[in-house]
């Protein structure tokens, strides 16, 4: 696959939540799409939930074009054959089990060209899990995207030891050139990057709660109005830099001994039922299970919002 001769195509499989985004944002950048899904229902309804998706875009300025030439240019398809014909990357999104990746890339290997990538957006599966005996097994790699990826752009490739350095740089350049931020994860790792550093939170967030120190609304504070404000523009490694006179260095010598401390206070969490109960008795306070759709809706909102001024504010 390359992107500097010709514009890629694109083929989707699931029609999903994630798969109906990534027809977007490769639709978004000008890309011809096809989408499959084995369910139909799914895939009658993913053109309409697209088509509210790309208006959402438009009215909040993060699109330009049209919104109906956008949608035109994702095809839905009836057969798993015809999404894998004549593309250069599929984007697969079926169900994170190990089973049904193994089935559905078997049969991707088989019907794509052997040059097309093919590329999973698990959450947690290592590539080798499920490409170990794939004859196209070089082609293979992981694309986690961040939910939802049309707005968050994040996504991190990993490849298995036996992908070919030729796909991954052709995936690379494929996700850099649809104006997603793709990170290369080296070496496989359950859960891959972005998983683990929000697992690290999660527990560490759980152990303070469940330990007494603070409600779950205030623990939500300390990241909205606290690390999450400058987090959304700079990494944790940038902020240390810049948190000290002299740098990351300088960081480490004045800070580093009281976080090698507290470390050793942070112990695992077990996520245990009765504390997740609590928590979700405190959350139907503050927010009513009739709700949750329309604050999703709002979360949206904002997110569009914070893109369309990193946008103007390049970083």
């Amino acid at each position: 696959m390359t992107t500097s001769t010709h514009h890629p195509k694109i083929g989707v499989v699931g029609a999903g939540l994630i798969g109906r985004a990534w027809a977007m944002v490769f639709a978004r950048a000008g890309l011809q799409v096809k989408i499959f899904d084995a369910d139909a229902k799914a895939l009658s309804a993913c053109m309409g939930h697209i088509e509210t998706l790309v208006q959402d875009m438009r009215a909040a300025d993060l699109v330009q074009e049209n919104p109906s030439a956008i949608v035109q240019r994702i095809t839905p398809v009836n057969t798993l054959a015809e999404v894998c014909a004549d593309v250069d990357l599929i984007q697969e999104n079926i169900r994170e089990t190990v089973e049904a990746k193994i089935d559905i890339f078997s049969q991707m290997d088989a019907l794509t060209r052997k040059d097309t990538v093919l590329a999973s957006s698990t959450s947690w599966l290592p590539t080798s899990l499920f490409t170990k005996e794939l004859a196209g097994r070089d082609r293979c790699l992981v694309a986690h995207p961040t939910n939802p990826p049309y707005l968050i752009p994040l996504v991190e490739v990993s490849p298995a030891p036996w992908t070919s350095d030729k796909a991954t740089q052709s995936a690379m350049a494929l996700y850099k050139l649809v104006k997603q931020e793709p990170v290369l994860v080296r070496k496989e790792i359950h859960g891959f990057l972005l998983n683990r550093v929000q697992g690290a939170v999660l527990n560490e967030m759980l152990n303070l709660y469940e330990q007494g120190f603070a409600s779950s609304e205030d623990l939500d504070k300390v990241m909205k109005f606290g690390l999450g404000l400058r987090w959304s523009f700079m990494g944790p490694f940038e902020t240390i830099d810049l948190n000290a006179p002299d740098g990351v260095v300088d960081y480490a010598n004045r800070y580093g001994h009281t976080y090698a401390e507290v470390s050793k206070t942070q112990a695992d969490n077990t996520w245990s039922p009765q504390v997740i109960a609590q928590i979700e008795r405190e959350r139907r306070q503050v927010l009513s299970h009739d709700q949750l759709e329309s604050r999703s809706h709002w979360r949206d909102r904002r997110l569009m919002a914070l893109r369309h001024h990193q946008k103007n504010q390049p970083i």
